[in-house]
């Protein structure tokens, strides 16, 4: 949360100049407080395991935020309990006619599925499409980044020689982007992919702004020009044992598979992972939705613009 002070204090500027968020009395005193309403298309198989990661970055935050989880209905999971489903989870019918301030599109185990092939594609283009009239602000994450940039931008997805595995350091295009406000000019944080789109096909589109890049993974976070949109194709939710699991998981499959990088002590799977993104995950997601949410969504959420 900012911190409230005079609106001519002299220390204000100085402050500001140093990245650091100062709300004066006037604004203060003329904003309106009301819980955030956030919606979470959660496609992954895992659901749980990503409500849980999901949940716990946006909790770490002072601010009132109202969470609901969206399911398809062109595909039924197969993977969860279906009453888990029908208890806490809707339909893009049941909401379509509502605004939020803010929603996230999880990633899928859809990689190598050409998009127009994934069984809900359809459906979720509508939802993607209706994003734009009815959310604020809008984080895509892994599958779901790729997915929004093809559809909103026309990016296509390229196959890797090999599956990009670890945790990789990251630098920052705008240090100065409240994205990453608290954050060290180096970050961490993991990724688990087969694909990756083109670096210039994102520098070449003037409504794109690549946020941050790493040198194994390329650009990874990308926002709009409007901030109405965000694509992440890195990991900072992931939880400390995520990237064993699914080594362990391919392991036993019998499948062709190279130690998660930057991970375990000495590259020693009996070793307990090393955690290096907790920090980043904790900011990027509370940055987000105190700076890009809640600073900016209209009081009034019928008041939300077209895109």
């Amino acid at each position: 949360m900012p911190i409230k002070i005079p609106d001519s204090l002299p220390a204000t500027a100085v402050l500001e100049s140093e990245n650091i968020f100062v709300m004066t009395e006037y604004r203060a005193i003329h904003q309106d407080i009301r819980p955030l309403n956030v919606l979470i298309l959660n496609l992954m198989p895992t659901k749980i395991i990503t409500e849980i990661q999901m949940l716990r970055k946006l909790s770490n935050t002072p601010l009132q935020v109202q969470v609901e989880f969206l399911k398809t209905a062109s595909y039924q999971p197969r993977h969860v309990d279906a009453r888990h489903l029908e208890s806490f989870y809707t339909t893009f019918d049941q909401v379509k006619e509502r605004k939020f301030d803010g929603m996230i599109i999880t990633g899928a185990p859809l990689e190598f599925i050409p998009f127009e092939e994934v069984d809900y594609w359809k459906e979720l283009c509508n939802i993607m499409e209706w994003t734009k009239t009815h959310v604020h602000s809008t984080l895509h994450s892994c599958w779901g980044a790729f997915a929004g940039l093809y559809y909103h931008y026309g990016i296509p997805k390229y196959a890797l020689d090999k599956k990009l595995f670890g945790v990789f350091p990251h630098t920052m295009e705008k240090k100065t982007s409240p994205l990453f406000r608290g954050m060290d000019d180096i970050f961490y944080a993991p990724h688990s992919r087969a694909t990756c789109f083109h670096d210039e096909d994102i520098r070449k589109i003037p409504k794109l702004e690549p946020m941050a890049v790493s040198e194994q993974a390329g650009i990874s976070i990308i926002k709009t020009v409007d901030s109405r949109q965000f694509f992440m194709t890195c990991h900072p939710e992931y939880d400390a044992d995520t990237l064993a699991k699914e080594y362990a998981r391919d392991v036993e499959k019998g499948l062709d598979i190279a130690l998660p990088e930057n991970y375990f002590p000495e590259n020693n799977p009996k070793k307990e992972p090393i955690v290096r993104w907790r920090s980043t995950g904790q900011l990027i997601f509370s940055n987000w939705l105190n700076y890009y949410v809640y600073q900016s969504t209209p009081y009034n959420l019928d008041t939300v613009q077209e895109m």
